[in-house]
C-alpha cells in the first residue's frame, strides 16, 4: 500500500534568521497621543474660534480615541487597536465624570472661602437686610442637621428593618408588593413628597410649618435608598456564614443580628450616608413645609426654620454681590457638611466592621 505524505510549502523565512517579533507600542504612546490630541483640538478650537472649553474638550477626546484605534492598528494590529480603543473610551469617560467635579469643587471653594469664616458661621441673617454684606449662616446650618438628624432617626431603622424583610423572610406577594413600591419611591420627585406632608400633616392635621415637618418629607425620600443599598449589602452576605449559624442552633433573629448586619455593617453604613447626603441637598419640601426664617430657631417641632439649600436659593434669588457671596458660602459648608458625614460613616462602618485574623 501507498503512503501518501503531505510535503509542507517551502519556508519564506531566509535560513539561519529568527522569525521577525510582533511590534509594540511603547508604555509612553498612550500619554504621547493624548498630548497630541489634546494640542490638535485646542488649535482647532481657536483656529474656529470655539469660545467653549467644553467643546476643545470633546474635541480633542475624540482625536485621543481615533488616534489610538489608527496608530495601534497601524503599528501592532486590528486586534490591540480595539482593545485600546476600549481602554481608551474607559479613560475618557472617567475624565469627563471627574472634570465637571473639580471644576465645581474649585469653583465653590474659591467663592465660597471668602465669606467662610467664624463670624459667617456663628450668626444668623437677623437685623441685616439681604442687599446687605454681613450675616451668616448659623440658623440655616442648625435647622440643616436638626432636620436631616430627624430624618435619619425616622428612615434608617424602617428602611433597615425593610430590607432584612425582604432578604430574609419576605416571600409571595406581600414581598412583591413591598419591593415595587420601594421602586417607584425611589423615583419619586421631592415636592411630591412634601405636598404629601403638607397635605396630611399640616393642612388635615392642622400643623403649621416646622423642621419636623420637612424632616418627615425628608425621610420619605430617605427610605427607598437606605432599603435598596441595604438589601444589596444583605444579599452579598455569603449564606454558608447564615447556615453554618444555624446549623449551631442559633435562631434565625440572632443570626441576623450577630452574623449577617455586621458583616454588611459597612455596606450598609454608605448606603445610609448616600442617603443623608442626597436629602441633605433637597430644597423644595423645605421651603413647602419648614418655610425658611432668618432668625435662630433651634426648636424643630414649633415655628418656620431654615436650612442650607433653602438659604442658598434665598439668597442667590436676590441678586446682589453680597447676597451671591453668601450664597457661595452656604453651599461650601453644605459640601463640607456632607463630606464630614461620610468620613465619620467610613470611622464607624471600619471600627464596626468584623475583624479577620490572619
Amino acid at each position: 500500500m501507498s503512503q501518501l505524505v503531505k510535503h509542507s510549502p517551502p519556508s519564506t523565512v531566509p535560513a539561519g534568521s529568527a522569525p521577525l517579533a510582533q511590534a509594540h507600542m511603547p508604555k509612553w504612546a498612550p500619554a504621547a497621543i493624548a498630548a497630541g490630541s489634546l494640542l490638535v483640538g485646542c488649535g482647532a478650537g481657536l483656529a474656529a474660534g470655539w469660545h467653549s472649553r467644553v467643546q476643545w474638550g470633546l474635541v480633542s477626546a475624540l482625536l485621543f480615541v481615533l488616534g489610538t484605534f489608527v496608530i495601534t492598528a497601524k503599528v501592532e494590529n486590528i486586534r490591540q487597536a480595539k482593545d485600546r480603543v476600549a481602554t481608551s473610551l474607559v479613560w475618557v469617560c472617567f475624565v469627563l465624570a471627574v472634570v465637571p467635579l473639580l471644576s465645581l469643587g474649585w469653583v465653590t471653594i474659591s467663592k465660597g472661602v471668602e465669606v467662610l469664616d467664624v463670624y459667617f458661621l456663628t450668626h444668623s441673617m437677623n437685623g441685616v437686610l439681604d442687599a446687605e454684606p454681613g450675616g451668616g449662616i448659623y440658623h440655616a446650618l442648625l435647622g440643616t442637621i436638626e432636620q436631616v438628624l430627624i430624618a435619619a432617626v425616622i428612615a434608617a431603622p424602617i428602611g433597615l428593618l425593610t430590607a432584612i424583610y425582604l432578604v430574609e423572610y419576605g416571600k409571595g406577594t406581600l414581598a412583591k408588593a413591598v419591593t415595587f413600591f420601594v421602586d417607584v419611591m425611589t423615583g419619586i420627585p421631592s415636592i411630591v413628597a412634601g405636598l404629601f406632608v403638607l397635605a396630611t400633616w399640616n393642612l388635615m392635621l392642622g400643623f403649621g410649618p416646622s423642621g419636623f415637618a420637612g424632616a418627615l418629607a425628608l425621610a420619605i425620600l430617605m427610605m427607598p435608598v437606605v432599603v435598596r443599598s441595604t438589601e444589596e449589602m444583605l444579599k452579598l452576605v455569603p449564606n454558608e456564614l447564615r447556615e453554618a449559624s444555624l446549623a449551631l442552633g442559633v435562631p434565625k433573629w440572632r443570626t441576623i443580628l450577630k452574623v449577617v448586619l455586621p458583616t454588611a455593617i459597612g455596606g450598609i453604613t454608605t448606603g445610609v450616608m448616600l442617603a443623608v447626603a442626597r436629602i441633605t441637598g433637597e430644597t423644595a419640601p423645605v421651603l413647602l413645609l419648614v418655610f425658611g426664617t432668618k432668625l435662630i430657631n433651634p426648636d424643630p417641632f414649633t415655628g418656620a426654620q431654615s436650612s442650607l439649600p433653602l438659604y442658598v436659593y434665598e439668597q442667590y434669588a436676590v441678586g446682589t454681590d453680597a447676597s451671591i457671596a453668601r450664597a457661595w458660602g452656604a453651599a461650601l459648608a453644605l459640601i463640607v457638611f456632607v463630606m464630614i458625614l461620610n468620613l465619620v460613616a467610613r470611622g464607624i462602618a471600619r471600627w464596626k466592621a468584623p475583624q479577620t485574623g490572619r
